[in-house]
C-alpha cells in the first residue's frame, strides 16, 4: 500500500519489500514487510516522500521466500541486502516484526517500528518452520541495539493474543500504542504510524 500524507492508503500492491532511503540528517528509513501468521501478504504501506516533505529515493524489492519468511533467508537479505544499519529505522509488521527483532539481536539499527509483533509460533506449522521461535528472545540485547523502540498493537487482533503482544512491549521496553479496534492492522488509514516515523525524523 502507498500511504499519502495522512496515512491513507492510495495504491496497493503484492507481497514487497519498499526501501525508502530518505535524505535528511544521513538517517535512512526502510519499511521492512512481513506476512500474517496464516501467509496472506497484510501490511504493506509504503512511506513515500510526499508523507515527509522531504526527498527522497525509492527503490522495490522483492522479499525472498515470501510465504514462509524463513529467518535463515530473510536475515541475511535484510544484512546483505537492504543493508540496515544503525542509520536505519526498520518497520516491521506481523512476520516482519519478528524478523526485526530477531535482526536487532545481533545488529545496530537506529529504532524499529513494530506492528502485530509478538513472541510464539502461535501453534503454526508455517510459523514453525520460518526459524524465528526456537530459541529465547535476546531483549537485553534488543534494548542495547536499538536507539528508538515504538510499537502498535491491538486487543482484537484476530491472530494475535493480546499477552504476546504486551510480552513484546515489556520485554523491549517499547513505547506501546495500544488499540481495541485496529485488528491486525490491515486498515485503510494509519497515520499514527506516519506521526512515529516523523517523531523518530525529528529526533535524529
Amino acid at each position: 500500500m502507498v500511504c499519502d500524507a495522512n496515512g491513507k492508503i492510495i495504491t496497493s500492491f503484492l507481497p514487497k519489500k519498499f526501501l525508502c532511503e530518505n535524505c535528511h540528517n544521513n538517517l535512512k528509513y526502510q519499511t521492512f514487510f512481513g506476512l500474517s501468521w496464516r501467509g496472506i501478504a497484510h501490511f504493506q504501506p509504503l512511506l513515500t516522500d510526499t508523507s515527509f516533505g522531504i526527498n527522497s529515493k525509492l527503490a522495490v524489492l522483492n522479499m525472498p521466500d515470501p510465504v514462509t519468511a524463513r529467518e535463515s533467508i530473510w536475515l541475511p537479505f535484510i544484512q546483505e541486502e537492504l543493508q540496515c544499519d544503525e542509520e536505519t529505522v526498520i518497520i516491521g509488521h506481523s512476520s516482519g516484526a519478528a524478523a526485526a527483532m530477531r535482526y536487532a539481536e545481533t545488529h545496530k539499527v537506529y529504532g524499529l517500528i513494530l506492528v502485530g509483533a509478538y513472541t510464539s509460533d502461535l501453534g503454526d506449522e508455517n510459523e514453525r518452520e520460518s526459524g524465528y521461535f526456537g530459541r529465547p528472545w535476546e531483549w537485553e540485547q534488543m534494548r542495547r541495539n536499538v536507539g528508538h523502540i515504538v510499537q502498535f498493537g491491538s486487543t482484537d487482533d484476530p491472530f494475535l493474543p493480546w499477552e504476546e503482544q504486551q510480552a513484546v512491549a515489556e520485554g523491549l521496553g517499547a513505547v506501546l500504542h495500544k488499540y481495541t479496534d485496529r485488528g491486525h492492522f490491515q486498515n485503510t488509514q494509519f497515520p499514527e504510524l506516519i506521526d512515529a516515523v516523523r517523531k523518530l525524523m525529528a529526533a535524529a
